[in-house]
């Protein structure tokens, strides 16, 4: 018999980095899980991904307190911000370039990202991508 699922928890945990402190703490004490059981999971899960790089995390919380995850590839932004160099985008993104990054980079980023994106070819991933370097203010070589 399967188990009920009673909620998702969405969260941006930082790679082999998780502790019980915010935000994991919280809002997986509010549904009952043991927290130490999923920031040992997760940090082994993750310890060969960039210590320190954000990682989405969809936790899957069952009526019998126990939980399953599923990790996720880094955001885009914070791949394009790496790549390019730069702190944070642009707050006018039209007006004002912050960055540079070149098709191969956005290749490489697209290969990472690549079970998390909506697209069946790399043209079309290459479209997203560039679309988020653009809105960040970050030119496309």
């Amino acid at each position: 018999m399967a188990k009920e699922l009673v909620t998702q928890v969405k969260l941006q945990v930082p790679a082999g980095s998780a502790n019980p402190a915010p935000p994991v703490g919280p809002a997986l004490g509010q549904h009952g899980l043991n927290i130490q059981d999923f920031c040992k999971q997760f940090n082994d899960r993750t310890k060969d991904t960039e210590k320190g790089l954000a990682l989405p995390v969809v936790i899957n919380v069952y009526q019998d307190r126990t939980f399953d995850f599923v990790v996720k590839s880094t955001p885009a932004a914070i791949l394009l911000k790496k790549a390019a160099g730069i702190e944070k985008g642009s707050p006018t993104p039209q007006s004002k370039k912050v960055g540079k990054v070149t098709i191969k980079q956005i290749e490489e980023i697209v290969k990472q990202k690549e079970g998390d994106l909506n697209a069946s070819e790399m043209t079309q991933a290459v479209k997203i991508i560039s679309g988020t370097a653009r809105s960040m203010g970050i030119e496309v070589e």
